[in-house]
């Protein structure tokens, strides 16, 4: 099939106009994407700060139930365990 002489530049300048309006299209699309995803990325960064935080604080609250002290007071006050008497104590050793 032959076009004719006027009608080529037309169809030409039709093409490139479906391919500039799809390429813009596609720019609009892949920005929203990104900006979508930027969005994403801060709410789980927000979030990843928040966990990195409450972690600090259970490993500083962990600390302080572990010290020597406080399982010493647990065992006297709460367990109500003695500390046995010298004589009551048998080291058994291996052969």
């Amino acid at each position: 099939m032959v076009f004719e002489a006027k009608a080529q530049p037309a169809v030409l300048m039709l093409v490139f106009a479906a391919v500039c309006v799809m390429s813009a299209m596609a720019l609009v699309y892949t920005k929203h994407e990104a900006r979508k995803l930027f969005v994403e990325l801060e709410t789980l960064t927000h979030e990843r700060d928040e966990l990195n935080i409450e972690w600090g604080q259970l490993q500083i609250e962990q600390s302080t139930w572990a010290t020597h002290a406080r399982i010493e007071q647990v065992a006297k006050d709460d367990l109500a365990l003695v500390r046995p008497a010298a004589t009551e104590i048998y080291v058994i050793e291996r052969p």
